[in-house]
């Protein structure tokens, strides 16, 4: 099977991208689904045409600038408010937010 047989066979159709919107309860009309399916299959052909490119013996790239940032110093710059937004909640215990169960 050539390169292009095995594009056209990953292409997304119209169809696909509305069983996948549906799964994810996502409602598209036909023409958004097939918009949709159009952009999708050229990110894919992008993809894969970088999947070709050989990058054997490249670094990868840490930085894309010759020297590296500068970082800000890590100090605290405003004081602990906890017991003040505390104050207002209705349940507290050991510092937490206490909540009605949600889930049993």
């Amino acid at each position: 099977m050539s390169t292009s047989d095995a594009q056209h066979s990953a292409d997304l159709s119209a169809e696909t991208v509305s069983a996948i919107a549906h799964l994810a309860r996502l409602s598209l009309n036909d023409t958004q689904s097939a918009e949709y399916a159009q952009s999708l299959n050229k990110i894919l052909g992008m993809m894969d045409t970088l999947k070709g490119i050989n990058t054997d013996g490249i670094e990868p790239l840490k930085s894309p600038f010759d020297h590296p940032q500068p970082l800000r110093e890590d100090v605290v710059s405003e004081s602990n408010h906890r017991e003040q937004y505390q104050a207002v909640a209705p349940a507290v215990q050991d510092g937490l937010y206490l909540v009605p169960r949600v889930i049993e």
